[in-house]
């Protein structure tokens, strides 16, 4: 959500100032760890949140108290802003529906083989009906930024202008090369290939010809080129090939189409990416808003366990702000002013097709 924001300290934190106390003593039920207007947040739904963020942890020694006290303090923190949210949501009659649900979970079916995508839950020991709550969570914050936060801000025209003119540079285009990508496993099929491209000044020629070559169409920035790949294209005039270059894991030859002066995006074009930017930092300071005034008029309730000596929940300074990273996208809204200058590559459908270095056109010879 907010890269750099520490709304995960300033909600417990807060929470703590605001509630009704931490629960204690015979105050406190079995099992849960917190309560956000006498909703109730398990322990076991807790632990599965840590296990889950600690799927990909290649550190195999156990760790601290301390560790896992300031882990979950995180945590829970992520756990009651998600109780809020749901509580707004709700209270607005914008709850998350099962169907939503369902099409979203279809929608990342879809991108596995039929049956394996259980098998990979599996595999990866995550249970399916925690994955669809965290999947529920993703969405609820979705739909909390695009139809609670997002009606509620506007931008000028002499706003967007303002940033476009004091952030110029972040729409400086760099030039760019349009070339083919010749790729096989053997330098002979390569060479033999690019042969027939030059005897018929087409890529098409090449096509159905050679088993296993590959042929794609890249626009790439000069700046971010390797330098064999410079230096190779360097001599070379419109039409040209590379001799056959040895890669990592295949053989290559460029065929260099044309080059691309630098350029600075105008306003027009350059305005959905300032509007992008602006839009994040208002929705951004909007969520702030909003939570601190919902932390304001919660009751919420924190397990003794979870705090520290003085009463506090177990957190460091640099705790980031509760997000439901647990689904299959990351949820809502992208992050700071430094997306400018790659937004910017997108701002237009000939700049975007500019960027896809690894799409573009292909065909399997």
């Amino acid at each position: 959500m907010m890269k750099n924001s520490r709304i995960g300290v300033v909600c417990v934190l807060m929470a703590l100032v605001f509630a009704l106390g931490g629960c204690s003593g015979e105050g406190e039920q079995q099992g849960v760890v917190a309560r956000v207007n006498g909703r109730p947040i398990t322990l076991d739904r807790l632990e599965l949140k840590y296990d889950f963020m600690h799927l990909d942890s290649s550190f195999d020694a156990a760790p601290s108290v301390a560790q896992l006290k300031e882990d979950y303090g995180h945590l829970l923190g992520d756990l009651i802003v998600q109780e809020l949210v749901d509580e707004e949501l709700e209270r607005r009659d914008l709850g998350v529906t099962q169907e939503e649900v369902q099409a979203a979970e279809d929608e990342v079916r879809a991108d596995y083989p039929e049956d394996t995508f259980e098998q990979v839950l599996v595999e990866e020991y995550i249970d399916i009906d925690y994955w669809r709550q965290e999947l529920r969570a993703r969405l609820a914050l979705e739909k909390f930024f695009s139809e609670v936060l997002r009606p509620g801000i506007s931008l000028g025209y002499e706003e967007a202008e303002a940033y476009y003119r004091q952030h110029i540079n972040e729409f400086y285009l760099p030039p760019r090369l349009r070339i083919y990508l010749v790729s096989g496993p053997s330098r002979d099929a390569v060479q033999s290939a690019v042969d027939l491209y030059r005897k018929n000044s087409s890529v098409d020629a090449i096509e159905g010809k050679f088993e296993q070559v590959e042929v794609r169409e890249l626009r790439v920035r000069e700046d971010r080129m390797t330098i064999a790949w410079k230096n190779a294209l360097k001599p070379l005039s419109p039409g040209d090939a590379t001799p056959v270059m040895t890669s990592e894991s295949d053989f290559q030859s460029l065929i260099y189409l044309e080059k691309s002066p630098a350029k600075v995006l105008d306003p027009s074009r350059a305005y959905p990416v300032v509007e992008k930017v602006l839009v994040e930092r208002k929705l951004r300071e909007a969520f702030d808003a909003w939570l601190s005034d919902a932390l304001a008029h919660a009751s919420i309730e924190v397990s003794t366990h979870l705090l520290d000596d003085h009463g506090m929940p177990v957190q460091d300074d640099a705790a980031a702000e509760p997000q439901p990273s647990t689904a299959p996208q990351n949820a809502a809204p992208a992050k700071d002013e430094s997306a400018a200058e790659n937004a910017t590559e997108n701002a237009t459908s000939a700049d975007a097709a500019a960027t896809a270095e690894e799409g573009g056109k292909k065909a399997e010879k």
